[in-house]
C-alpha cells in the first residue's frame, strides 16, 4: 500500500517540531523519496490549508516550516 506523500512529509514535521524546507528535502531524500520542487512547495501549501503547519520566510532562499498546535482540543 502506497503512503500518501502529504502524510509522509507532515510526519517529518511532526516528527522534528518544526524544520527548514532544505532539512526537511534531506530527511525525505534519505529514505529514498523524490519529489520536484513544485511537488513539494504543493504539498507544503495543502497542509498549511489544511491549518496543520505554518510556512513563512527565514532568508529569500530559506523557509522554515513549523507544526501548528492542536487548537481542537477542548479546555
Amino acid at each position: 500500500m502506497k503512503y500518501p506523500i502529504r502524510n509522509l512529509i507532515y510526519e517529518k514535521i511532526r516528527q522534528a517540531g518544526n524544520m527548514t524546507d532544505s532539512d526537511l528535502m534531506n530527511a525525505l531524500t534519505k529514505e529514498g523519496i523524490t519529489l520536484a520542487e513544485s511537488e513539494f512547495n504543493k504539498t507544503l501549501l495543502d497542509l498549511e490549508i489544511y491549518g496543520l503547519v505554518r510556512v513563512s520566510w527565514v532568508t529569500k532562499e530559506k523557509r522554515r516550516i513549523e507544526l501548528v498546535a492542536d487548537s481542537g482540543t477542548a479546555s
